[in-house]
């Protein structure tokens, strides 16, 4: 089976390494958790497989596709959801999803529907008309995570993305996004809320000073230390690093 993604080497500095040699593995239908303390480079890691910011040095492949070498190509199987999406303030959900869709060639009939499917699901059909420059950071997260869906991606990745968002929008969003990878699609999750981490991720990687310093199931990580939570095992992890 090809990887979904595929990161070998790959290396970025800014006067000093913020990823460091990383090597990763994703497969398809994987809810893969991206952990790491501040300046450990997960935010770094992605935008490099985003494709906005270049990489040093290393590969990156989506789906056998080098990104590096065909970036336009990689990003159509592409989303990504920053930690503070911007949206068109003064356009309606509706309009933005839309204007999304249309960026990625989604034909406007199954754009629309895809977007009221969107929009109903998240919890926001009755703000589908109201601009967007009245949204609470909990809805505007709601309707970027909708734009970010718009095109069906077959990689998603995710910066914080149950930040403001109260329980229900919370489990609404995990729905969601377990629905993807049940439909084959691959998510990399990047949260400091390490508990929801340990729920829903299929592995875990945890970075440390821009490399991978342990990688697997919850289970496997905390082997021989049956009462160790995901905090402990982090904290251990990132202090020998």
């Amino acid at each position: 089976m090809t990887p979904a993604l595929e990161l070998r080497d790959l290396r970025k500095s800014f006067g000093r390494p913020a990823v460091d040699g990383l090597d990763l593995t994703i497969a398809p239908g994987e809810f893969y958790a991206l952990l790491g303390p501040n300046g450990a480079g997960k935010t770094t890691t992605l935008r490099m497989i985003a494709g906005l910011l270049p990489a040093d040095s290393g590969e990156i492949r989506v789906f056998g596709v080098d990104a590096r070498r065909h970036p336009v190509e990689a990003k159509k199987l592409i989303a990504w959801l920053p930690d503070e999406p911007q949206l068109y303030d003064k356009l309606d959900p509706l309009e933005y999803l839309e204007f999304v869709a249309g960026l990625w060639g989604v034909e406007p009939r199954r754009a629309r529907e895809r977007a009221e499917e969107l929009l109903e699901s998240l919890g926001l059909a009755e703000q589908r008309r109201q601009r967007c420059e009245g949204f609470s950071k909990g809805m505007r997260q709601k309707v970027a995570l909708a734009g970010a869906l718009i095109h069906e991606p077959k990689l998603l990745m995710l910066d914080e993305p149950l930040t403001g968002l109260d329980a229900a929008s919370a489990r609404l969003v995990k729905d969601i996004l377990a629905a993807r990878v049940k439909a084959g699609a691959a998510i990399v999750l990047t949260t400091h809320i390490l508990e929801v981490a340990e729920r829903i991720a299929t592995r875990i990687g945890i970075l440390a000073r821009g490399r991978l310093a342990a990688e697997g199931t919850f289970e496997a990580l905390k082997a021989g230390r049956a009462e160790a939570t995901l905090e402990d095992l982090f904290l251990d992890l990132t202090r020998a690093a």
